[in-house]
């Protein structure tokens, strides 16, 4: 028996397991039923582009997060009127649009509005009644080329900033940057305490 005010040992060895097992047989059932749903509805949906709509380009909230790019819900409608697109026609044309969404810098603003611009000029409008074209639609030419879009519509183009590398000169090997941020912490701390030194000093020469 154990010693002292301890549990009492209580073990369980006769939980049969093997009744709480959870097993998943029809995984390779449910990849190729993904699969069909897929097809199914990128069926339905053509000629669109199987991804859907066309979507923003946006940062990440946050400081944590604002250094990473990515497709956000709508563009603004700050960013379609620069376009030269309708808020109500943007819909129908396959561009989300976000009502809620402001610009608060120029650059994503020109970024989105250029992505726009560049949609459009690779977009083919189809008449809603097959021979029966309206102003706007796309030649017919233009329609018999047309094929369903199966990959990402307008990727990001990621860049990523790669510095060049160089050999460490011989001023920088004298100093020590160890040294320097110590030194910069030190005075950061030490700030209010040499202040009131000095005003005290000042005040003890007037007096």
């Amino acid at each position: 028996m154990p010693k002292h005010n301890n549990i009492i040992p209580n073990a369980h060895f006769r939980k049969d397991w093997q009744r709480r097992v959870k097993t998943w047989f029809d995984q390779p059932a449910r990849k190729k039923r993904r699969r069909i749903a897929r097809q199914l509805k990128a069926k339905a949906i053509a000629p669109r582009p199987v991804s859907g709509p066309l979507r923003p380009v946006v940062r990440g909230q946050t400081a944590k997060y604002n250094m990473k790019v990515r497709l956000g819900r709508g563009f603004s409608l700050t960013e379609l009127k620069e376009a030269g697109i309708n808020k109500k026609e943007a819909p129908t044309i396959g561009i989300s649009v976000d009502h809620r969404r402001k610009n608060r810098s120029v650059e994503t603003l020109q970024e989105n509005v250029q992505r726009l611009k560049a949609y459009k000029a690779k977009l083919i409008i189809f008449p809603r009644r097959t021979g029966k074209p309206k102003k706007g639609d796309s030649a017919e030419a233009d329609l018999k080329q047309a094929t369903q879009l199966t990959g990402p519509l307008m990727p990001i183009k990621r860049v990523g900033i790669k510095a060049a590398s160089r050999a460490i000169s011989a001023e920088e090997r004298k100093e020590s940057v160890y040294a320097k941020l110590r030194k910069a912490r030190s005075d950061a701390r030490l700030v209010g305490i040499r202040k009131k030194r000095a005003a005290e000093k000042e005040a003890k020469e007037k007096a």
